[in-house]
């Protein structure tokens, strides 16, 4: 399915997320394009691993122990995560529907809950 424009999303994301969350723009030091850009990276990075849980896994528990040097919380997953499902439903429009909605959410709640394990084991390094 074609996406808008990667800048376009992330901007979308990131426009959504610190609405919601104006505290959480003290955690981006780089650009929202370049932001935007790292996003969709990761989005398709985890896309395309799917079928190789063990290796996306891996990637996504190095960019949770990135993240703790960054400031964030485990509450920020969440806020993430709302963000996130609201773009992505946006960007879809004509082709999201409630099953395609539960797969993204069932996504995202796995990898939370790696990204989370990630972290704290970071954090009592």
């Amino acid at each position: 399915v074609a996406l808008l424009d990667t800048s376009v999303v992330g901007q979308i994301f990131y426009t959504r997320l610190f609405e919601a969350n104006p505290e959480l723009k003290r955690l981006f030091k780089s650009p929202v394009p370049e932001q935007s850009k790292k996003l969709i990276l990761m989005i398709s990075f985890i896309i395309a691993r799917l079928h190789k849980p063990e290796e996306m896994l891996n990637e996504v528990q190095k960019l949770a122990q990135r993240h703790v040097r960054y400031g964030v919380e485990e509450k920020h997953y969440e806020f993430v995560g709302a963000a996130l499902i609201w773009t992505l439903k946006k960007a879809l429009s004509d082709c999201w529907h409630p099953e395609l909605e539960e797969a993204w959410t069932t996504c995202y709640t796995l990898l939370t809950c790696a990204m989370l394990d990630a972290s704290q084991e970071a954090a009592m390094a």
